[in-house]
């Protein structure tokens, strides 16, 4: 049952001014974060996406968006990048060759944006995924991609789970901070957390949730991630180089509510588990999710969540999305490892009510609502986490260096 009316009020009915045209999504909520090279501009550069933006505007692109007309404008550009890498790689300059590699990779990744819905956006995740691993594979510490076993799919499941592997140098086994994406990040950019974990000695393993990217998983089947979830802690657990006992799981969005799944399914196996961003429950009602395809998410959110969730339709995933709910579930009373949730107060996308329903069941749970901020909490939220992590882990508490050193400028 939703709340009668949720924190963010009157908010819920009022549509955001960048569903109006793409032209006012770039100026009114894109262009500055990818200036600054933050989400969902990782590794990309104003610089590039500046003209993909003018040729979008140009053509008039609005809601409801032909995502293979949208994906289309973002080829040449990506491609263009693409071929300078290769030029550099040629002349011998890595490092120039990395930063075009993972800058394409940043163009595919907004051109596949928000889900993989259509043959054009499978084409450019297929290529962002290419040039970020020739990119990562440049870096002074590279980033690699390993095919996990899924030892425990069922039928209909893919057989691997694609991760990737970051792990310091040095002997004995090390911690592991195992991401768990979101609806639209994946691990191709989620990757900009592993080198600030590698200089704290923790090893970090990025893998995206089911519906999303190249997660085997049932997309439809509520125990999916809970299988998935153990063939990738058993493959950890069989690594000489990683230390079991020190798993720590931070979700991002979307992926914050399978860390406070699997927080419950898999508490005997994590040290902690952190949501950032999450929901739990009135995500899935249907009050929220007839209102949130143009409310703060860039794109048709509800309409993203059904696809990612394995519904040909909206009107099919409000009539089943309750099954998904970690109260409905029971799944809330389980035992937990450590919890910390963390979102801003005045999240449009899931809803803060949710934080607090976690907070209800179950065993005690520290939280945090970050006021006046929007979903995620950003950028408080990533000090609070980091700072939480480092002590579960008996870190040297200098998470700060760890913001610094967040890629988000690019050298050439």
């Amino acid at each position: 049952m939703a709340p009668q009316q949720y924190f963010i009020g009157d908010a819920i009915n009022k549509p955001a001014i960048h569903h109006e045209s793409f032209q006012k999504l770039w100026e009114t909520k894109w262009r500055a974060p990818c200036a600054m090279g933050v989400y969902p501009f990782m590794f990309g550069s104003l610089t590039d996406f500046e003209p993909i933006a003018q040729s979008l505007i140009a053509a008039g692109l609005k809601p409801p968006y032909d995502w293979d007309v949208y994906a289309s404008h973002f080829f040449p550009f990506a491609e263009t990048l693409v071929a300078t890498a290769e030029e550099a790689l040629a002349s011998g300059n890595r490092e120039k060759a990395s930063e075009y590699f993972l800058r394409a990779s940043a163009v595919y990744r907004i051109g596949r944006f928000p889900a993989i819905r259509t043959e054009k956006q499978r084409e450019a995740w297929r290529l962002g995924k290419e040039v970020f691993y020739k990119g990562a594979g440049l870096m002074e510490f590279p980033i690699r991609e390993v095919l996990v076993g899924h030892r425990y799919k069922k039928e209909g499941e893919g057989d691997v789970i694609p991760v990737n592997l970051l792990v310091p140098e040095g002997e004995g086994k090390k911690p592991v901070v195992l991401i768990f994406t979101g609806l639209d990040g994946h691990r191709t950019e989620l990757a900009v957390w592993q080198r600030g974990w590698l200089e704290k000695g923790v090893a970090t393993v990025v893998v995206e949730i089911p519906g999303t990217g190249d997660s085997p998983a049932d997309a439809k089947d509520p125990e999916s991630p809970d299988r998935q979830w153990s063939s990738v802690l058993d493959w950890i657990a069989e690594q000489d180089q990683l230390d079991e006992r020190r798993v720590v799981v931070w979700g991002f969005s979307t992926g914050g509510y399978y860390s406070l799944r699997a927080g419950h399914t898999h508490a005997d196996r994590l040290l902690g588990v952190v949501s950032q961003g999450g929901g739990c429950h009135h995500m899935f009602d249907r009050e929220w999710l007839s209102k949130v395809n143009v409310l703060e998410f860039p794109f048709d959110l509800a309409n993203a969540l059904a696809f990612k969730w394995g519904y040909a339709s909206l009107d099919e995933f409000i009539q089943e999305a309750g099954k998904f709910s970690l109260v409905n579930d029971g799944t809330l009373e389980k035992k937990s490892c450590a919890v910390l949730l963390v979102n801003g107060k005045e999240d449009e996308i899931f809803p803060i009510e949710d934080l607090y329903v976690a907070l209800e069941h179950g065993g005690p749970k520290l939280a945090r609502a970050v006021a006046g901020k929007k979903h995620m909490g950003e950028p408080e939220a990533f000090f609070i986490i980091l700072e939480w992590i480092h002590g579960l882990l008996g870190l040297d508490g200098d998470f700060m260096s760890q913001m610094r050193g967040l890629p988000s400028k690019m050298k050439y």
